[in-house]
């Protein structure tokens, strides 16, 4: 047989062997660089759960985390308390019920909860339970705005109760924790991407608000924070440090000065009320209204209201936001009309500032309280501009969501399965709340409207926050697309031991840093743990 005509330099013909002397290429790599081994915690963190830095340290970085927490405090009784019939002062008083819930709240989890170093705060989700109960009460019923309020307000009190006691059932009964062994990074990936990127509506729209104060307060927070480092970690070795830990403190009582002048010099005599509202340093009124001293005691609105429609409608928040059933136990009996939830705010800034030390939370426990009962000085950061706070929230927020992402290093990220179903959950969790806001902004109510209006609360509820649905869409497809085939996909072999508490089954770890302040086990049966 002749020879096959073949140009020099071209590939050997399909089928045809290599010529003599020419290796043959194995799986040769395309665009071959580093690569990066999972790590289950970030190694650029300086203090862990159980580490501690100095108490000067822990101070200032404890007065940051309320300082974050108390924005969206403020941004979230913006919203529901005039809807209810309050006014300035209704607000304060409301203000401070929620610093001080929070403050309980977040000391009992980082003690004898989770133990993890997280911020309770209130929840936008019962945003919408709360509005649904507002509109069943018409202002001509009552003599008064403060009247409809106070009736409002022990209605939602008395609805809370009775919700917080599902989630009291299921935490006992450990349902929950029975269906978290179910989670896999492919779930938590999508899911923790929503819980930082569901909340853009109170990042650049607020910043938007007032341009002039948002927009600085975020470029000076990333210069700061990030670019300022890498040229003076020259002069000092502590500068790095102290700009990493403490930019956002600096860079707040910059732009609040900066807003404080501006309203000084009539920059906003002469706008629209709107404007005023978001950016004037005196337009909130909280510092004249607030009491000098105010402890936020069981019923101070007067004793709950029980009503079944109220009480279920509102069981949909209290599964949305946390199963904490006692944290929202005590908001309702406090005079809180929302649950508390895990502060997605001060999460981000763990990571921001390096240091996840249980001990700055727990302090930071006592400024909630301390601003709770002082309410004038309380109600003196209050006042900061929204504006500033939503351009924080924007770094902040962007932080969890990547963090969601890194979730995905545990599974298969070559898996066309794991693909789907991230990317499936992960868009319909930002999709499907969008459709219900819109429709609700246009309609005023949620697409959900059956005659019975607890049901709708629920459904309403439920479909409005991204991280529930992103947690539905993605469990049910990871748990039924042939699991058992693809469990090593999936990545379950990581989260598991981190699942369990049972000595020889469990991470070390788990131990070391969960571990109660005392012998619990001595006073509660196993069984509970």
């Amino acid at each position: 047989m002749g020879e096959m005509n073949h140009q020099p330099g071209a590939p050997p013909p399909v089928g045809v062997p290599p010529p003599m002397g020419m290796q043959p290429m194995m799986n040769a790599p395309v665009g071959a660089g580093a690569m990066h081994q999972p790590y289950e915690q970030f190694n650029q963190l300086n203090y862990c759960v159980h580490s501690n830095p100095s108490w000067v340290q822990v101070a200032g970085l404890a007065f940051l985390h309320y300082l974050v927490m108390l924005g969206s405090t403020v941004m979230l009784v913006s919203i529901i308390v005039p809807a209810m019939g309050g006014g300035p002062g209704e607000k304060a008083r409301v203000i401070q019920a929620f610093l001080f819930v929070s403050g309980i709240n977040t000391l009992l989890q980082t003690l004898v909860g989770t133990r993890l170093p997280t911020v309770m705060n209130a929840s936008f989700a019962f945003v919408v339970p709360v509005l649904s109960i507002a509109r069943q009460f018409n202002t001509n019923d009552f003599e008064s705005n403060h009247e409809r309020f106070v009736h409002t307000m022990r209605a939602t009190q008395g609805a809370l109760i009775v919700a917080s006691i599902l989630n009291m059932i299921l935490g006992y009964s450990r349902a929950w924790g029975a269906f978290a062994k179910k989670f896999s990074p492919v779930i938590m990936t999508p899911v923790v991407c929503v819980v930082g990127l569901g909340l853009f509506q109170i990042g650049f729209p607020q910043v938007g608000k007032c341009v002039e104060i948002g927009l600085p307060m975020l470029i000076l927070a990333i210069v700061v924070q990030q670019y300022a480092p890498l040229y003076f970690r020259h002069i000092h070795d502590r500068t790095t440090f102290l700009f990493e830990r403490y930019s956002l403190l600096l860079c707040i009582g910059i732009v609040w000065a900066f807003a404080a002048i501006l309203t000084a010099a009539g920059a906003y005599n002469h706008v629209s009320l709107k404007t005023q509202q978001h950016c004037r340093t005196d337009k909130s009124f909280l510092i004249s209204s607030a009491p000098w001293i105010k402890i936020s005691y069981p019923f101070h609105w007067g004793p709950p209201i029980f009503t079944a429609g109220h009480s279920f409608g509102m069981m949909g928040a209290v599964l949305v936001s946390s199963f904490e059933g006692i944290g929202i136990f005590l908001a309702g009996l406090c005079g809180a009309p929302a649950g508390s939830s895990v502060s997605v705010e001060n999460i981000g800034l763990l990571g921001l500032t390096k240091v996840g030390s249980r001990r700055v939370i727990q302090i930071s426990t006592g400024f909630m309280i301390f601003f709770s009962i002082f309410g004038k000085f309380g109600a003196f950061f209050a006042s900061i501009p929204l504006p500033i706070f939503a351009a924080i929230y924007c770094i902040l927020f962007g932080i969890v969501a990547a963090v969601g992402i890194s979730f995905n290093q545990f599974a298969n990220k070559n898996s066309m399965r794991n693909i789907y179903i991230i990317g499936l959950s992960l868009f319909l969790g930002i999709s499907i709340p969008q459709y219900f806001a819109e429709y609700t902004a246009s309609a005023g109510r949620g697409p959900a409207r059956t005659n019975a209006g607890w049901f709708n609360d629920i459904i309403n509820t439920v479909f409005a926050s991204g991280p529930t649905v992103a947690l539905i869409v993605a469990s049910l497809l990871d748990n039924t697309l042939d699991p058992r085939a693809n469990e090593n996909d999936r990545g379950l072999s990581w989260f598991t031991p981190f699942l369990r508490r049972r000595k020889g089954y469990s991470d070390p770890r788990n131990e070391e840093f969960y571990s109660y302040p005392i012998r619990v086990h001595d006073l509660v049966p196993h069984r509970f743990l």
